[in-house]
């Protein structure tokens, strides 16, 4: 499996994140590092900067590269693309503190459209939150994000630099595909990590910031779905993991992770709880976010279903039945359309 190199303590973290090569950022990344093997015409390629992994805490007057939204130190990687009186930012990183929001979760609150990059991957259009054009895809598990800050590139090109992605170092894909996400995520690694309080769908559902979880994976993890009768696999993806939240109020769900090869880069993720014990509101009030909204019924139940694009998804389904109340989540790809999404969906039912 793929084990990255850390900080041990936040006091090492550098002032502003160093200029670094991605070969030699890549053993810092808790997510495969990827460059492109062209960039847009007239443009060159600056060097990164890596925000290397370290414990949660700040040291006074260190804030440049760092989230403004916690003390959390996650691994992270970016890098400029400049020329001709334009210029534009991409950022890695692996969102692994909630189900990446509509897997696109930089484009929050724009209208979005998708475009494949490849047979697997679509990357999305759309305006993120300082209103510069962007874009986001996840290759493999990786979240990749882009933002236009100076001038104007079109969407055939930003679509041409996604796929002309490549990964730094193309020997490390074997050990990620290897490795389950909770031996990945930050927040799974690291129970001092603050919780974050974020949307993950076109359905609300949020996690109070005061609350506990403990991944596991393997047969703790098959155990720990079993409880609520939840699948082994789900929509052709095997179970990747498991995780069991409560908070301070005592209220617990159980959240699972299914995902599927080449590279894990497929995903459904389910929350699910005894009825009325847990964080998630059945029916669930809708997120203010534009998308697709609709009732239907499945398996006898009563779903609220929302997506972006029913071709590549993103779908969420929020229903009860049998004493259970959930919501699935799915990310999005080539192939992950409304009826793969409603089979899988009909599995999920205990």
């Amino acid at each position: 499996m793929w084990k990255h190199r850390t900080l041990a303590d936040a006091a090492e973290l550098p002032e502003t994140p160093p200029a670094v090569p991605p070969e030699q950022a890549q053993p810092w990344c808790n997510f495969v590092l990827w460059t492109p093997g062209r960039v847009p015409a007239g443009c060159e390629l600056e060097t990164g900067t890596l925000r290397k992994e370290a414990p949660p805490g700040r040291v006074e007057g260190h804030t440049a590269g760092r989230t403004p939204w916690s003390d959390n130190n996650p691994a992270a990687y970016r890098f400029e693309i400049a020329g001709s009186g334009r210029r534009l930012r991409v950022k890695q990183f692996l969102y692994d503190w909630a189900f990446p929001a509509l897997d696109h979760p930089c484009l929050w609150e724009s209208r979005t459209h998708a475009a494949p990059i490849d047979d697997r991957h679509v990357v999305w259009f759309g305006t993120d939150y300082l209103k510069n054009a962007a874009a986001s895809a996840r290759l493999d598990r990786t979240t990749v994000e882009l933002s236009v800050l100076r001038g104007t590139f079109s969407e055939a090109e930003i679509l041409d630099l996604y796929r002309a992605m490549r990964p730094a170092e193309p020997a490390v894909l074997a050990d990620f595909a290897a490795t389950p996400f909770a031996a990945l995520s930050y927040w799974a690694r690291r129970p001092e990590a603050a919780a974050v309080n974020v949307p993950v769908g076109l359905w609300t559902f949020r996690r109070r910031r005061s609350r506990e979880c403990r991944w596991e994976s393997g047969a703790a993890a098959e155990r720990l779905v079993a409880g609520l009768g939840l699948p082994l696999a789900l929509g052709g993806l095997d179970l990747d993991g498991a995780a069991r939240f409560t908070d301070d109020q005592g209220r617990e769900e159980v959240e699972a992770v299914y995902s599927g090869r080449p590279e894990r880069g497929r995903e459904l993720r389910l929350i699910a709880q005894e009825s009325g014990r847990g964080s998630l509101r059945v029916p669930a009030e809708p997120e203010d976010q534009p998308g697709e909204r609709d009732t239907v019924r499945v398996a006898g139940a009563e779903v609220q279903l929302g997506w972006i694009d029913e071709r590549y998804g993103p779908f969420q389904a929020v229903y009860a039945h049998g004493g259970v109340e959930a919501t699935l989540l799915a990310s999005t790809a080539v192939g992950m359309d409304r009826a793969w999404f409603l089979e899988a969906l009909a599995e999920a039912m205990p």
